[in-house]
């Protein structure tokens, strides 16, 4: 009995000792929170970041426009004949001057001598009448030769000159057909298909031609713009040059740079549009006639404007907005007024100041003052 109750005693007092903890708890709330550990943080917003950039803006106009040559030439030949030589090669860069197509000359060379023949034989008649001309003026005084026939001599020398300025004539127009036969280049530039091979036989009725040459350098380009920008264009023209900028079927890829060279006279009125022509000296020939091209009218630009990428800014119901990140990592949602957008980026005209860190992507996860856990822009999560 004795062991018994020892036990029975001693798990009492290890149930007291055991449960001395609890009860120091209860009678004591201020100890436990003392000594517990305080929570942990919550984990940010994941979120891309980047900084606002100062960046010299363009101020542009968007149009669409079309190249086109600076002079285009249809090559047909003026005289009929069979073509002996081609010297040229299909889509080769020629100069001014320079041989292209020979047609047989023969004809038209017989034509000159025909006519030189001509003229010499009516040069000898004229010195034959011509003498006796001066005769018969020796004679009539005398009596020894009549008025008549003086004057009918002198009538036949006016006949002989006239005609020997008829064959100079007949001898220049062979001449010229003659240059024909040798077509050159009247222009520089590029040479096109050939249209016709050598042996053809052509003729100067022929309503096709033999090749075409383009003059690439320097081409236009060829746009229209609404009627409502004419007076900025022309008060932005009136301070200088203003240049333009031509872009492939992208809009990204710069082409060639030129400046506005014409304005229309009139405004289409079934379109609502004016056309404007620009140059550009197209020396790397990038500007092809017949294509296409994205133009931009640059009309100003504007100096160290604040500038983020497009996806920075937000719209919400009071206009746009972006998310500022303030050195604690939290973020403050601040109202902008955009200037533009263009290539992908927004061009910020109140609200955001140069070198401020601004949430680039990641914003659909976040509220005022919400805390982000910040990674540069093309990292990975």
């Amino acid at each position: 009995m004795r062991k018994i109750a020892l036990a029975v005693a001693g798990g009492v007092i290890a149930a007291a000792v055991g449960s001395f903890p609890l009860l120091r708890a209860v009678l004591s709330p201020d100890v436990k929170a003392a000594d517990a550990p305080p929570p942990a943080a919550a984990p940010g917003v994941p979120v891309t970041g980047g900084t606002v950039e100062a960046k010299d803006v363009p101020v542009f106009l968007n149009g669409i426009g079309s190249v086109q040559a600076y002079n285009n030439v249809t090559i047909k030949t003026r005289v009929d004949g069979q073509i002996m030589k081609v010297s040229f090669a299909e889509g080769q860069e020629v100069k001014a001057g320079d041989p292209l197509i020979k047609i047989d000359p023969r004809g038209y060379q017989a034509a000159i001598e025909v006519a030189q023949a001509t003229k010499a034989k009516d040069e000898a008649q004229l010195v034959s009448a011509q003498a006796d001309l001066d005769r018969y003026a020796q004679l009539v005084g005398p009596g020894f030769q009549t008025k008549q026939s003086y004057d009918q001599q002198k009538a036949m020398v006016a006949q002989l000159q006239a005609a020997i300025k008829g064959d100079q004539a007949q001898i220049d127009a062979a001449q010229v057909n003659l240059d024909y036969t040798d077509i050159r280049s009247p222009i520089s530039g590029r040479l096109g298909v050939r249209l016709v091979d050598v042996g053809n036989i052509v003729h100067a009725a022929d309503n096709s031609g033999l090749v075409t040459i383009t003059q690439t350098k320097p081409i236009f380009v060829s746009f229209t713009m609404a009627q409502e920008n004419l007076h900025k264009i022309h008060d932005k023209q009136g301070l200088g040059d203003l240049a333009v900028q031509a872009y492939g079927a992208d809009n990204v890829t710069l082409l060639a740079e030129g400046k506005l060279t014409v304005i229309d006279n009139s405004v289409d009125q079934t379109t609502g549009t004016i056309r404007l022509k620009a140059t550009f000296d197209n020396n790397d020939e990038r500007l092809w006639p017949g294509e296409f091209v994205d133009v931009r009218l640059i009309l100003s630009t504007r100096k160290d404007a604040p500038t983020v990428p497009q996806q920075t800014v937000q719209v919400g119901p009071n206009g746009y907005y972006a998310y500022v990140i303030k050195p604690d990592n939290t973020v403050e949602r601040r109202v902008v007024e955009v200037a533009s957008i263009q290539d992908g980026v927004a061009v910020i005209s109140k609200g955001l100041d140069a070198g401020e860190k601004v949430v680039v992507d990641g914003q659909y996860r976040l509220t005022e003052g919400a805390r982000v856990r910040v990674a540069a822009p093309g990292a990975s999560g």
